[in-house]
């Protein structure tokens, strides 16, 4: 082995004992059994995977990726602007939004979240700024519904979207915008052929990101969807934490993060195919 080879152990040793080892052992937990008190019980099976054919968990699977494409897409039309903006700022000024960007992860997630409940609720600063003003003779229903929940969700990822896409507007080539300038093209002409296809390493990086974060996330669903929002992954903090009944969790986590690989590979598929029919049409 190389010297620079040698380099990588450390970070191949702390993927096999973080990811690699606990992935194994999830997975083998998927095919125990529960026992009467919550136990695991060592005795394979595979109704903890039959269980999951049940239309209600199919239900919630459907929404959770609903919501997960929904946050992916709202990300995008967000952050995409956002990112475009910030490139075509002077190199201090970038700094600065770079630095407001990124500010959110300073603070303990659970509490933005909760900063989020203050702001919605009843008695929260929107709708008591809306009854001081005679705008809203009640208060409105801010929160504990799917779209608290989505709002959440894509304020608590949008720094995902925005710093990846940066990147590839940054790494630009602006002399191939010059040229579409120079021969007639209007600007968004020359966004829609030049500048979106050259940074869709970073809208793929960003969008992947977002999604994988989404689909398993389950604090936000969990303070501002209350009762009336559970995603998969508040099912499956439920197994683990309420139910006790860690091998059914352990197959619902499996089975999320399979079909998150899956939608990622197609994803993947999509583009290369889109690009080789572009190639074939030039």
């Amino acid at each position: 082995m190389s010297r620079t080879r040698w380099l990588s152990v450390p970070a191949l040793l702390w993927l096999a004992f973080f990811f690699l080892i606990p992935l194994l052992l999830v997975i083998a937990l998927s095919f125990l059994e529960r026992g009467t008190y919550g136990q695991v019980v060592y005795a394979f099976t595979l109704n903890n995977y039959s269980r999951i054919a049940d239309p209600l968990y199919g239900e919630v699977l459907l929404e959770t990726l609903a919501v997960s494409l929904l946050t992916t897409f709202l990300t995008l039309l967000i952050g995409y602007p956002l990112a475009y903006h910030i490139a075509r700022l002077e190199r201090g000024w970038q700094h600065t939004w770079l630095l407001l960007v990124m500010m959110p992860f300073w603070i303990n997630f659970l509490v933005r979240s909760y900063a989020w409940v203050v702001i919605l609720r009843s008695q929260g600063v929107i709708n008591t700024l809306l009854l001081s003003l005679g705008l809203i003779d009640q208060p409105l229903s801010l929160l504990y519904n799917s779209a608290a929940v989505l709002l959440g969700m894509v304020y608590a990822l949008l720094p995902f979207m925005v710093l990846p896409v940066y990147v590839s507007l940054e790494q630009l080539d602006r002399r191939k915008l010059e040229a579409a300038y120079d021969l007639g093209a209007s600007p968004w002409r020359a966004f829609w052929h030049i500048t979106l296809p050259l940074t869709k390493s970073g809208v793929v990086t960003g969008s992947i990101l977002v999604f994988v974060s989404s689909i398993g996330m389950f604090v936000v669903p969990d303070v501002m969807g209350g009762a009336k929002s559970a995603l998969i992954g508040n099912v499956i903090q439920n197994q683990f934490l309420s139910a006790r009944d860690w091998p059914f969790g352990s197959a619902l986590s499996i089975v999320l993060m399979l079909l998150s690989v899956m939608l990622i590979f197609l994803y993947f598929r999509a583009i290369r195919v889109q690009e080789r029919e572009g190639r074939e049409e030039r």
